[in-house]
């Protein structure tokens, strides 16, 4: 746990066609943290589209964020357009060597991966790329929230919040994280118990899997491409 006196400076990124929950989720828990500043940064200022169409302006560019406390990378499918973007990648790897914390949200993973960080990293993201992470060196592993030392990652879209709060306990303690989501009222209740692979009924299962093929086999191409170009030996335990 962090003293409450120091104050943290918490970033999330921002890039065009991402999924808003994987941003906005753990907003609603960050931006929260006592004695924090949270800010989202891009490329440039301009708004972007998510990936359902919703307009998201960033606060600032790179070039005008400090060292951050905190680094989030939130995926969806726009994550596919930055993984080789050399500017986004470079920017990644500067405030994860700098940070206290790293916490990705869904394919957020897979962009730590283009920037080279998941080597020998446990790690988790969204069931559809599950698969992939051993092609940056990750071991997978296959929960909700997935703690590596000062990292973290959440599987895909709402796990973020759950990501989030784990992160808080993790910064100002268990505490701050339970007045957070107390405040949040946040007791999921879902309706059905179809969330995961594991307990979706297999036509549903078989459906999402035919909605995302396409997606999930350009990510595979990319993640090979990326991974070949950084030498990386895939994970094979």
């Amino acid at each position: 746990m962090i003293p409450h006196e120091t104050h943290l400076q918490i970033g999330s990124l921002l890039f065009d066609g991402l999924d808003q929950i994987d941003l906005t989720g753990p907003f609603e828990v960050l931006s929260r943290i006592p004695n924090a500043t949270y800010r989202v940064y891009a490329k440039t200022t301009a708004p972007v589209r998510d990936v359902r169409g919703l307009h998201l302006t960033p606060d600032a560019t790179f070039t005008d964020a400090p060292r951050l406390d905190v680094l989030h990378v939130p995926g969806g499918f726009g994550q596919e357009g930055v993984m080789e973007d050399d500017e986004v990648l470079a920017w990644i790897q500067r405030q994860a060597a700098g940070a206290r914390s790293v916490f990705s949200v869904c394919t957020g993973a897979l962009l730590l991966g283009a920037a080279g960080l998941l080597r020998g990293r446990r790690a988790t993201t969204h069931w559809a790329s599950f698969h992939l992470l051993p092609l940056f060196g990750a071991i997978p592993v296959n929960e909700r929230v997935v703690i590596d030392g000062n990292w973290i990652f959440a599987a895909g879209v709402t796990a973020g919040i759950d990501g989030a709060l784990r992160l808080v306990a993790e910064l100002r303690g268990d505490d701050v994280a339970r007045a957070i989501q107390l405040y949040m009222q946040y007791a999921p209740e879902p309706p059905f118990d179809s969330g995961t692979p594991e307990r979706a009924p297999v036509a549903i299962l078989d459906q999402a899997k035919r909605a995302v093929a396409d997606i999930t086999a350009q990510r595979e191409a990319t993640a090979r491409r990326v991974a070949a170009r950084l030498g990386i030996a895939p994970f094979n335990g």
